[in-house]
């Protein structure tokens, strides 16, 4: 007898489920999209597809906007020498370490975006500028980012590999000419303070395979010996955050 109540019981819970569920579903409106081709002779509803189409185009490339025009390139290589010269393989792993840089980057860029916001995106949403203004003063300070980290002589290379005047002034200097010059001084960059964060475990490695030549264990991995001292250096002088905080400095 008691198992049919719990089974009665049992069914009654489930129908009130399915009914309350039905009822949600009753009310849950959805949008429709159709999509379609058709013939017509007014201008703007081309110019309008058009503009979709480059919104879609701009989304897609949107990753390479991010890594190319932003402080994530320095940053993400930066990491990555940071983690060979500790010798620790995959430890930071590889999300780890993409999302630690996309979050500084983040942090650095904050001014910039924040500047695009007010001065392009809301005048743009709230209709007080066109499309196209705005997407020169959303680029503006992108622009001005980038002239900041860009060196003369990676700018003066890409204005000779694209055969254009010398330019005037900075306003002159096309956006398809900037960029790879911004990208190419960041690699230069990173390189450098790559090179400057591997000195001090290089000399530990150097320093441990010494001791173990000397002690004729010419079969012990030196690594096996050094990572340890390595990271204990690393969380002495609290590498992290002199890393980061020197890191972040070198965008002031």
């Amino acid at each position: 007898m008691t198992r049919n109540r719990w089974m009665l019981f049992g069914f009654c819970s489930l129908g009130a489920l399915m009914m309350g569920a039905a009822s949600a579903h009753a009310q849950v409106t959805l949008p429709n999209v159709s999509l379609g081709f058709k013939s017509t002779n007014n201008p703007q509803e081309v110019v309008g597809t058009i503009k979709i189409i480059m919104l879609l185009t701009v989304l897609t490339l949107a990753p390479a906007i991010l890594i190319m025009m932003t402080a994530f390139t320095r940053i993400i290589i930066v990491l990555s020498f940071m983690r060979q010269a500790l010798g620790t393989q995959q430890m930071p792993p590889n999300q780890l370490l993409v999302g630690l840089a996309l979050f500084l980057t983040f942090f650095i860029m904050s001014p910039v975006f924040n500047k695009i916001n007010s001065e392009a995106l809301q005048p743009y949403l709230n209709s007080q500028i066109a499309q196209e203004v705005a997407v020169e003063k959303a680029l503006a300070p992108i622009r001005v980012f980038m002239f900041h980290q860009t060196r003369a002589t990676d700018l003066e290379l890409f204005i000779k590999l694209s055969k254009m005047e010398a330019p005037r002034t900075r306003a002159d200097v096309p956006t398809t000419v900037l960029i790879p010059s911004f990208v190419l001084s960041e690699l230069k960059t990173a390189f450098m303070i790559g090179f400057i964060v591997y000195l001090p475990f290089l000399v530990i490695d150097m320093v441990a395979a010494s001791v173990l030549m000397a002690m004729g264990m010419m079969m012990l991995p030196p690594v096996v010996i050094s990572l340890p001292f390595k990271i204990m250096l690393f969380v002495l002088v609290d590498g992290w955050s002199l890393l980061i905080g020197s890191l972040v400095k070198t965008f002031g």
